[in-house]
């Protein structure tokens, strides 16, 4: 079982506290293959796809004919909203595409779990006893991460709640990301290089996530 320091909110080492074996020494027959997936499938879902073009039928303009179809020596006009024409429909244009994929629910959480057992062999977790701020506070924010973390490295701090005075603390600060404990994911773990987490929020992902 990992062992990890453990801090005081004024940035004191009080210990060590073991990390639970069922989040942090996850295995798997092909772990890299398994973030690859489930991370991709994630960023996939970020598309928007809201490119959308007008169709003929959805374009402005009279549908009725221009001139008559017969005896002008030119072509048979149609009407404005043909592709054709300026100000026409788009002939096989882009529409609205919806590209969500489920991701199935064993594989993002196996996912997670490998992404924090690879943050606990690379020592880059830390936790903290409580983050209790009587108002939000940026600057004991600030010193107690220049206190426990290394200095222009990419944090994530996890919580066990939306606490909006934690959450205004840290939120102005570069480098520093947040999250509840029961919502994170494997990619935003992967992202970081220093992950930092409440006593209660460890105790709140080991309740959620080793259902």
């Amino acid at each position: 079982m990992l062992e990890v320091n453990k801090y005081s909110m004024q940035g004191e080492e009080t210990g060590k506290i073991a990390l639970p074996a069922s989040l942090f020494a996850a295995e798997a027959k092909n772990p890299s293959a398994l973030l690859y997936e489930v991370i991709n499938m994630y960023l996939r879902n970020q598309r928007q796809g809201n490119a959308n073009v007008q169709t003929r039928s959805e374009a402005q303009g009279s549908g009725k004919k221009l001139f008559r179809q017969k005896g002008t020596g030119n072509a048979r006009p149609g009407n404005l909203r043909t592709p054709v024409r300026v100000g026409g429909g788009r002939a096989f244009g882009p529409k609205t595409k919806d590209w969500y994929r489920p991701i199935p629910k064993k594989k993002k959480r196996l996912a997670l779990k490998l992404a924090l057992t690879e943050r606990a062999k690379a020592n880059q977790v830390i936790v903290v006893e409580s983050l209790d701020f009587e108002k939000p506070n940026t600057k004991i924010a600030k010193e107690l991460l220049q206190k426990i973390t290394p200095a222009r490295s990419k944090k994530l701090i996890l919580i066990d709640n939306s606490d909006s005075k934690v959450i205004k603390s840290f939120s102005n600060l570069p480098y520093v990301n947040m999250d509840r404990a029961d919502a994170t994911f494997a990619y935003e773990v992967l992202k970081c290089n220093c992950l930092v987490i409440t006593e209660k929020a460890l105790k709140k992902m080991e309740e959620v996530f080793t259902k």
